[in-house]
């Protein structure tokens, strides 16, 4: 099988995952070493997480530049044989023109697919104006469908993110989305059942959902999603895991964290020996 065969498949594996009722899950790693050991898992694809690399790098959220995390989507796309989705926040862009670039370099570095957010990074005027945002998702779907090997692009509304939750709003954000080209849709923080169900009756492509405290998978697939994502919170909670260790080991001067240590030390010697 030659490189752009196997691309290819994986493209189109990662696609066919989308099944509303039998959600995907994917884990989002945060460097090669978690990539890796989700791969090990037997987990069918993974995606990436903004905040969870800057963290790699001592950096919160949105502060990685569009080369920096280009780069690092690429090492986890060649590190693992399955697909991996990245997080590309906003495609470093506020033009079409840009978003296209961006969406047009990472399919380059082999992901399988990406997602392209209409957060504008001014907290003060945190959404794109909806006719602009569909234009920029047009642009990403053109590029993400231009190429020889398919790209699975995953159009995001953040209202809910950043203090609007506006259902209507973000309802008509998804629909312009899905008529631009996206291929999937994902609102963040929509996990209220009844608002699920109003959004997926209202849209015809897959929906993502961002699994919270209080939801569990198998609500979510009654409910018929098509992926479900952790975002950056497992991340977190592996520096929480240290937080917790490095803590008792300066206050209590024990070491209960060797527990932790026993489960993953197997797992990760099965993982990166591969």
């Amino acid at each position: 099988m030659t490189n752009q065969t196997a691309a290819i498949d994986r493209a189109e594996r990662f696609l066919a995952l989308h099944t509303p009722g039998r959600p995907l899950l994917m884990p989002n790693a945060w460097d090669i070493g978690s990539a890796a050991l989700f791969a090990s898992l037997r987990f069918e694809a993974i995606a990436t997480t903004s905040g969870g690399f800057a963290a790699t790098r001592g950096r919160l959220d949105g502060a990685m530049s569009k080369d920096e995390v280009l780069a690092h989507c690429g090492d986890l796309a060649t590190a693992v044989d399955i697909p991996v989705s990245a997080d590309l926040e906003n495609c470093f862009a506020d033009d079409p023109v840009g978003v296209a670039a961006t969406i047009t370099s990472a399919a380059e570095v082999g992901l399988a697919g990406g997602s392209v957010e209409d957060f504008t990074g001014d907290r003060n005027a945190p959404i794109y104006e909806l006719a602009h945002a569909a234009e920029r998702v047009r642009a990403a779907a053109e590029a993400a469908h231009a190429g020889p090997v398919p790209f699975v692009l995953t159009a995001r509304a953040e209202n809910y993110l950043h203090g609007r939750e506006d259902l209507p709003d973000t309802i008509a954000r998804l629909q312009a989305y899905q008529e631009a080209g996206a291929d999937v849709l994902f609102a963040p923080r929509v996990v209220e059942p009844g608002d699920l169900r109003q959004l997926l009756s209202s849209v015809d492509r897959p929906v993502s959902v961002l699994l919270l405290p209080g939801s569990t998978v198998g609500e979510l697939a009654e409910l018929g999603v098509s992926r479900i994502s952790v975002g950056g919170a497992i991340a977190v909670a592996a520096y929480g895991a240290a937080i917790n260790a490095v803590t008792e080991l300066r206050d209590k001067g024990t070491a209960s964290y060797w527990d932790l240590a026993a489960v993953a030390r197997p797992v990760i010697g099965d993982a990166f020996s591969r």
